[in-house]
């Protein structure tokens, strides 16, 4: 039997990438993304190893069921839980005029679901595993937190994503103190400029930041390089940390004069 993931938006981008990766590291892999199933893909991902699908919003608790039900009927245990799903507003405005509509999308996709979803599979992970007597030597459980190094870093024309992200930072740091005493160990991935959907539309802008040595590592990330992260973590080999962050930016966030 596998050990089974479970990676919000695991479809496109980041996920995607986080997905492919885990089937090729032998895991099975829930996903659960809004759209509808993507049948060539799915049968390209099974190639690979055990997959499903599950339809769905990570900002619908109700939706949080279904994913964890359809999870556990297909291969009776959750090992991981990767909280990827996220979204950046719809239109990048200036916080003096950034609406309530848009500020409640961001933060229900992109923090109260994995909040509440992580609640819900901690739950089930502690449940399944039984009666713990003393620690094991490896984790019975993971969560990584995709967040960005927006949690860290101020971006005035999208206020909402950076708040969400600075929340799932603060999210993975109780999770990790909560938690640990369960045997289950909790991370956050920050990454950077990641070539994906989301930064599609700001290519021009962010060519320019690396052309002027924004980064040390001057090139654009990729889900592969935030996927490479996720299996360093999920591998069960640093039973004695949690709540570490993992920042995946080309060396971004090193202060430099």
């Amino acid at each position: 039997m596998p050990k089974v993931a479970m990676v919000t938006g695991g479809n496109r981008g980041i996920g995607l990438g986080i997905t492919t990766r885990l089937l090729d590291e032998g895991f099975a892999v829930a996903i659960l993304a809004t759209r509808e199933e993507p049948a060539e893909l799915m049968t390209q991902l099974r190639e690979r190893g055990e997959a499903i699908y599950v339809r769905g919003s990570v900002a619908d608790l109700a939706d949080h069921e279904r994913y964890v039900a359809a999870t556990l009927a297909q291969w009776g245990r959750i090992d991981v839980l990767v909280n990827n799903a996220g979204v950046a507003p719809s239109v990048r405005d200036d916080i003096l005029v950034a609406t309530p509509e848009s500020y409640d999308r961001v933060m229900d996709i992109n923090l109260r679901g994995p909040y509440f979803l992580t609640q819900l599979v901690a739950r089930t992970m502690v449940e399944r595993r039984g009666e713990l007597t003393g620690l094991p030597d490896e984790p019975v459980g993971t969560i990584v937190n995709v967040s960005s190094t927006s949690a860290v870093t101020v971006s005035t024309n999208r206020g909402e994503y950076c708040l969400s992200k600075a929340g799932m930072a603060m999210s993975t740091q109780l999770w990790a103190a909560r938690l640990a005493p369960e045997g289950i160990v909790v991370y956050e991935i920050r990454p950077g400029i990641i070539a994906t959907d989301m930064t599609a539309g700001v290519t021009e802008k962010y060519d320019a930041f690396f052309a002027a040595g924004g980064a040390p590592i001057p090139r654009w990330g990729r889900p592969s390089d935030v996927a490479g992260a996720v299996a360093q973590l999920v591998a069960g080999q640093m039973p004695y940390s949690t709540g570490d962050v993992v920042n995946v930016d080309g060396g971004m966030h090193i202060p430099t004069l």
